[in-house]
C-alpha cells in the first residue's frame, strides 16, 4: 500500500505552530499549555500518516530524511540475508561456541569494510567476567558459557522399541533449543507422570507448566530424573489454520547450576506422550543429552564512526547476538552490520558527512553489552537505540515493525491510538519521566522509509520493556527500541530463515540508521520538522485524554510535550541541556 498524505492548508497551519510555539515559549518550570487553546487550533501543515498507527508527522527533506533515502540505497536485502543465514546456524548464548563464532565473523566484515584501519573508523572488543543473569534467577553466581552439542528423547514402549520425538546432532538443527541456556548433560530413562501431584521417585515429568526455577526444585526433591516441559506462551498460537504452533518448542533458559535435567518439547510431542502412556502406562521415556561448559570472558564488540566535531558526545546502537533465532536476533544483528557497512561506503563516496557525534554500534549479549560499553567508555551518551527483531516476514509471522517509545504518559494510561503489545506494560514510576524528542524523530525515520518504499505497514506503542533501550533508560539516556510483535514464532523453534523477510530488515534497518544518524548530526533546519511534528502528537494525546475526560492526563501530555520542546531545541540549536524540572521546583 502505498502512504497517504492528507494535505492542509499552510497558512492556517502557521498560525497553529506560531500559537503553540509562544505558549509553549513562554514556559520554564512546570510549564502548562492552557486548556482549551488545542481546540481551537487549525490542524498542522502537511502531514504524512501512511499506514503507521500512531501521529503523524511534518513532511520534509530535514531531519531524518536528509539520510534515509541513501542509507536504504546503500543497504543489500540479499548480502544482509546471507548473514542473517550465517548467525542463524548456530545456538547463541552468551559467551558460548556460536556467540563467539558470530562475533568473529562480524568483527571479520566490519575490518573488510574500513572499521579498525581507515582514519575514524574504529573497532575493538570490550571483555567482562561472564555471570548469570540476576533477571533469569533469584542470586548472582559465577556462571559459565554454555554450548549444546546432542539431545535426543524418545518414546519406549514394553518391547523396548524407540520413538524419537525430538533430536539434534548440529547446531543449525530445528530442534536444537530442546535444550534450554544452562540445562545439564543427561542420560536418563524412567516412566511417565503427567503432574507434580503424580509424580514418583525415578519418574520423568512431563508437563504443560512452564519449568520455572520452583517447578525444578519441587521435581528434583521428589526423585524425578527430568522435567519435560511443552509449554508456550499465550502470544506463541499460529494466527492462521495451520496450527504450526503444535510443533513449536519454546526457547528458554535455566538458573546456572540446575541439578536436574530439563528440555522442552513441542505440544504435539506432549499429546503423543500422553496418548502413549494411555494406551499403555507402562510407557517410559529415554532422554540424552550432553552440553559444554567453559570458563570464558564475554566479548562485546564495538564499532565507532567517530564524530567530526563533537567526538566525545557518542549515540550508541546495540543489537544482541545471544538467542538462538533468525528474526530473534540473527536480523538485527545481520541489519546493523549491513548499516555499518553501507555507512562507511557512503562516507567515503561523499553521499553523507561524516556526523557531528560518534556514532557507536554494539554486538554481544543483550543488556549485559549496554552496561559494559557505558562502564567502560570515556564518551557521553546522548541516546541508545536498540536493533531487535528487525526482519519479521508479517506474510509468514503476522508481525509488523514497532517502535516502542521510552517512558511517556502513555506508559502510565494508554489511549487511542496506542495500544500495548501482548507482551504487556512495563512498571513506570509517573515521577521518573524525562521528556525528551526521540520518538518524534523516530517516527519521522519511519514515515521517511514509507515514503521511500511505496509504503510500510507500522506502529508504536508505549514503553514496555524487555531489551537493551532498558539499560540507557535507566542511566537517564533517552532510548528506543525497533522491532517486531506479535510474531507467533518468537523464542520457539520455529524461528527460522523462512520467516525472514530481506525487504522488512532494508526498511527497518534504515529507519533505525536515520534515526540515529539525525542524533548524532542534528543541525537547525531539522527544527522546525521536529517541532511540527511535535505539535501533531500534542493535538492527538490531548484530545485522546479529553475525549475521556481525563484532563490530569492531558497535562501530563502538555508538560511532556513542552519538555521535548526545549530538548529538541537543544539539540537542534546546540543549546546547553534544559534543567529537569526537579531542579527548578519550588520545595
Amino acid at each position: 500500500m502505498g502512504s497517504r498524505r492528507r494535505v492542509r492548508s499552510v497558512l492556517a497551519a502557521r498560525t497553529a505552530s506560531v500559537l503553540v510555539l509562544t505558549v509553549v515559549g513562554a514556559c520554564r518550570s512546570e510549564p502548562k499549555i492552557p486548556k482549551g487553546l488545542l481546540e481551537s487550533l487549525p490542524p498542522s501543515p502537511t502531514v504524512l500518516s501512511g499506514d503507521h498507527v500512531g501521529p503523524g508527522v511534518t513532511a520534509g527533506t530535514s531531519g531524518t530524511a536528509r539520510f534515509a533515502r541513501v542509507i536504504h540505497a546503500r543497504f543489500d536485502p540479499a548480502r544482509a540475508l546471507e548473514e542473517t543465514r550465517f548467525v542463524d546456524r548456530f545456538y547463541r548464548a552468551p559467551a558460548n561456541e556460536g556467540f563467539d563464532l558470530v562475533l568473529d565473523h562480524v568483527a571479520e566484515r566490519l575490518r573488510a569494510a574500513g572499521f579498525g584501519s581507515k582514519d575514524g573508523f574504529e573497532l575493538e572488543f570490550l571483555s567482562s567476567e561472564l555471570t548469570s543473569k540476576a533477571w533469569m534467577q533469584d542470586r548472582r553466581s559465577p556462571a559459565e558459557a554454555w554450548t549444546p552439542l546432542r539431545a535426543r528423547l524418545a518414546l519406549v514402549d514394553a518391547a523396548g522399541a524407540q520413538r524419537v520425538l525430538h533430536a539434534f546432532e548440529k547446531s543449525e538443527d530445528v530442534d536444537r533449543v530442546m535444550l534450554p541456556i544452562n540445562a545439564p548433560s543427561a542420560d536418563v530413562s524412567g516412566g511417565v507422570a503427567l503432574g507434580l501431584d503424580s509424580l514418583d521417585a525415578g519418574e520423568i515429568l512431563v508437563t504443560t507448566a512452564s519449568p520455572v526455577p520452583n517447578v525444578l526444585k519441587r521435581a528434583h526433591e521428589l526423585g524425578a530424573k527430568a522435567v519435560i516441559s511443552s509449554y508456550l506462551e499465550a502470544y506463541n498460537a499460529d494466527p492462521s489454520p495451520a496450527q504450526r504452533d503444535t510443533r513449536a518448542i519454546q526457547f528458554s533458559s535455566v538458573p546456572y547450576g540446575t541439578p536436574i535435567p530439563v528440555a522442552r518439547i513441542s505440544p504435539a510431542s506432549f499429546e503423543a506422550i500422553r496418548a502413549a502412556c494411555e494406551r499403555a502406562p507402562e510407557t517410559r521415556l529415554a532422554f540424552s543429552a550432553e552440553v559444554r561448559f567453559e570458563q570464558k570472558p564475554l566479548r562485546t564488540l564495538v564499532a565507532r564512526v567517530v564524530g567530526r566535531d563533537r567526538p566525545q558526545e557518542a549515540v550508541a546502537i546495540a543489537s544482541h547476538v545471544q538467542e538462538p533465532g533468525a528474526c530473534d536476533n540473527a536480523t538485527g544483528v545481520a541489519g546493523m552490520l549491513e548499516s555499518a557497512i553501507g555507512l562507511v561506503a557512503a562516507i567515503e563516496a561523499g553521499e553523507l558527512p561524516r556526523p557531528s557525534r560518534t556514532l557507536v554500534f554494539l554486538w554481544g549479549d543483550e543488556f549485559r553489552q549496554t552496561s559494559e560499553w557505558l562502564a567502560q567508555t570515556k564518551l557521553t551518551p546522548v541516546a541508545g537505540l536498540s536493533s531487535d527483531m528487525t526482519g519479521e516476514s508479517r506474510e509468514r509471522t503476522g508481525a509488523i515493525a514497532l517502535l516502542e517509545r521510552m517512558p511517556d504518559p502513555a506508559a502510565i494510561t494508554p489511549l487511542e491510538p496506542d495500544h500495548h503489545t501482548p507482551w504487556g506494560a512495563g512498571t513506570v514510576d509517573p515521577g521518573s519521566l524525562r521528556p525528551n524528542g526521540v520518538a518524534i524523530v523516530a517516527r519521522c525515520a519511519i514515515h521517511d522509509v514509507a515514503a521511500l518504499d511505496g509504503g510500510w505497514k507500522t506502529a508504536e506503542h508505549p514503553y514496555e520493556g524487555g531489551s537493551d533501550h532498558d539499560i540507557f533508560i535507566a542511566k537517564g539516556i533517552p532510548a528506543a527500541l525497533f522491532w517486531h510483535f506479535t510474531d507467533f514464532a518468537y523464542h520457539t523453534s520455529l524461528d527460522r530463515m523462512d520467516d525472514v523477510d530481506p525487504s522488512e530488515m532494508r526498511r527497518t534497518a534504515a529507519a533505525l540508521l536515520a534515526t540515529a544518524l539525525a542524533l548524532a548530526d542534528p543541525c537547525a533546519a531539522d527544527l522546525q520538522r521536529y517541532l511540527e511534528s511535535l505539535n501533531e502528537e500534542l493535538l492527538v494525546r490531548t484530545r485522546a485524554a479529553e475525549k475521556v475526560q481525563d484532563e490530569a492526563l492531558a497535562q501530563s501530555w502538555r508538560d511532556w510535550c513542552v519538555g521535548a520542546r526545549h530538548w529538541l531545541r537543544s539539540e537542534c540549536l546546540r543549546l546547553p541541556p534544559p534543567v529537569p524540572a526537579e531542579a527548578t521546583s519550588k520545595p
